[in-house]
């Protein structure tokens, strides 16, 4: 088949997907798309694009397992410790200087950089006066997210993560191991309000001290990069803090001139007054 027509199925894919389900991925990146969906094709018993989409629209029971090939649910606790590092270092202590604090982790997946961010407020003396929101558009992953259980096979790579990120601790000090897992403990789950939110169709929802959404844009075309930094600029009180992926950057972007570039390592953003 002409890679023409297997694009065409995958845009007709999209579309039939947004007019049944309302998730739009219709502005996400159709090399990353096109990738995705042919890991789906032989677990689904489909040899085409067509084939997947006469599934999910006469059968309806399939678009859950479909979402989970279309959403990314790869990460990690503490993943690149050196953006924590940073944030422990120049953004909490200017944070600590506001009487409470909202912070939003978009793309949350299950959990991992929610329960992160949970952490080290914690350890900075913040998290008793802090909202924190973590959103994603993958129902599957919010309730993983929501028990706060992951597997202990995990744990070893993010107690390292944790400890290159400045841990004051151990990880150990803020999980159990139960119900074959490690569950995380309760103040942080208490802390954390986990709720579906798109950002290719959804609109801000509260201001906040500080975003972070890493490694979410890079899956998206440009046009829809720049409704999501357009989103996380207007949720984001005046000197509050954006937080983006390694591979990530404002530069070029829409948004560029809201912002000043506090650590072009870390990839954090502080917007202008």
């Amino acid at each position: 088949m002409s890679e023409s027509i297997h694009d065409l199925e995958i845009r007709l894919l999209l579309e039939a997907i947004y007019e049944r389900y309302h998730y739009d991925f219709r502005h996400y990146s159709i090399a990353s798309v096109r990738r995705r969906l042919g890991q789906a094709l032989q677990p689904f018993g489909v040899r085409t694009v067509s084939g997947l989409q006469e599934r999910i629209l006469h059968q309806p029971e399939t678009f859950g397992p479909l979402l989970q090939y279309l959403t990314v649910q790869v990460s990690d606790m503490f993943r690149d410790p050196e953006y924590f590092r940073a944030l422990r270092s120049e953004v909490l202590p200017v944070l600590a200087t506001y009487p409470s604090l909202k912070v939003w982790v978009a793309g949350c997946s299950a959990g991992e950089e929610a329960y992160s961010m949970a952490i080290l407020l914690e350890e900075e003396g913040l998290l008793s006066r802090t909202i924190l929101y973590a959103t994603d558009i993958n129902q599957d992953a919010l309730r993983r997210a929501q028990t706060g259980v992951f597997e202990l096979d995990r744990m070893r790579r993010f107690t390292e993560n944790y400890r290159l990120a400045g841990g004051r601790g151990s990880l150990s000090d803020y999980y159990h191991a139960a119900l074959g897992g490690a569950v995380m403990d309760a103040r942080l789950r208490r802390k954390i309000t986990f709720s579906d939110h798109s950002l290719a169709t959804d609109e801000v929802f509260a201001e906040t001290h500080l975003v972070s959404c890493r490694n979410v844009l890079i899956y998206f075309d440009r046009e829809l990069q720049s409704r999501a930094l357009r989103l996380f600029r207007d949720a984001l009180c005046p000197m509050g803090f954006l937080g983006l992926g390694a591979k990530e950057s404002l530069r070029f972007s829409a948004v560029a001139e809201d912002f000043t570039e506090l650590d072009a390592t870390a990839r954090i953003y502080r917007k202008r007054a």
